[in-house]
């Protein structure tokens, strides 16, 4: 069984002239690129064009990228230059650049699970399509961050480098973004309305353990957050609803496939621009 080539090898191939290395790369991202396309622009004819944009942008450039940042964070970078201008040019933007409303991403939702009872399946494609909007919901400031984070699984690093600031503003805009769709997505997740803590009693359990995930707090401070969660019960299912959302979230990043025709036009505008650079 042939071993799959690494990035940097194929890397190394594409900036020496080598076409089947670099449209390997090509096809092992493009999807990445799209989904992010998707759920950023959340229209398929932008999301297509984010796509081609930012592919072509790598056919020009391969030769001159030396790799100090990884590919995909190189890819992402690009793919939300141009997201970023589409969401200037849409006629449906708003004044407010980092005010968008909440659209459900069409086709966005993963394929059933065939061997689950029909009420089950449904209850999972409710709850999915309320991650979705959730995330749809969120100002797009906040939302690249939980979809690079938390949905592609780049490093808190990486996506700062992608959105050319600090990693503790990343990770302070993603706290918030993970505790805003847990909250809408909590009622779906089959928990009892939460009663309101004691004064003095609960920590905020949420924060910490998004923070945790982070590696933001000490082990002393984990050890006593395990502890209180475990002698309380809201406290706990608190807990467990935002770890069942980050894994939708998760789960999301394997929800959005490239279309047959989008995959060919893309094709079809990279030929165009090699033999016009031939």
């Amino acid at each position: 069984m042939m071993q799959q080539r690494s990035d940097e090898e194929l890397l190394e191939r594409a900036r020496a002239g080598d076409r089947q290395a670099l449209g390997e790369l090509m096809g092992r991202y493009q999807a990445r690129v799209y989904r992010f396309g998707m759920k950023m622009c959340r229209d398929p004819e932008d999301a297509k064009d984010v796509l081609q944009e930012t592919l072509l942008a790598m056919v020009k450039n391969v030769r001159d990228f030396r790799g100090a940042s990884s590919i995909s964070t190189w890819l992402y970078t690009i793919a939300r230059s141009f997201c970023i201008k589409k969401r200037r040019r849409s006629k449906f933007a708003s004044a407010e650049e980092h005010s968008l409303d909440a659209e459900v991403v069409p086709g966005a939702s993963g394929l059933q699970d065939q061997a689950k009872r029909p009420d089950e399946a449904l209850a999972d494609k409710q709850v999915e399509q309320a991650v979705e909007q959730a995330i749809a919901a969120l100002d797009p400031m906040y939302r690249e961050v939980l979809l690079l984070r938390d949905v592609e699984g780049l490093t808190a690093p990486e996506v700062a480098e992608v959105l050319g600031i600090s990693t503790p503003a990343v990770k302070s805009r993603l706290h918030r973004a993970r505790l805003s769709v847990r909250e809408q997505v909590a009622p779906l997740l089959g928990l009892p309305t939460e009663a309101p803590a004691a004064p003095g009693t609960c920590p905020d359990v949420l924060s910490l353990l998004s923070r945790h995930l982070e590696d933001e707090i000490s082990p002393d401070v984990c050890a006593q957050m395990a502890r209180h969660v475990e002698a309380c019960p809201r406290c706990r299912s608190r807990c467990d609803s935002l770890q069942r959302t980050l894994a939708l979230c998760r789960s999301l990043g394997s929800s959005v496939q490239v279309p047959a025709s989008v995959q060919e036009a893309v094709r079809d505008a990279i030929r165009t621009s090699l033999a016009e650079r031939a």
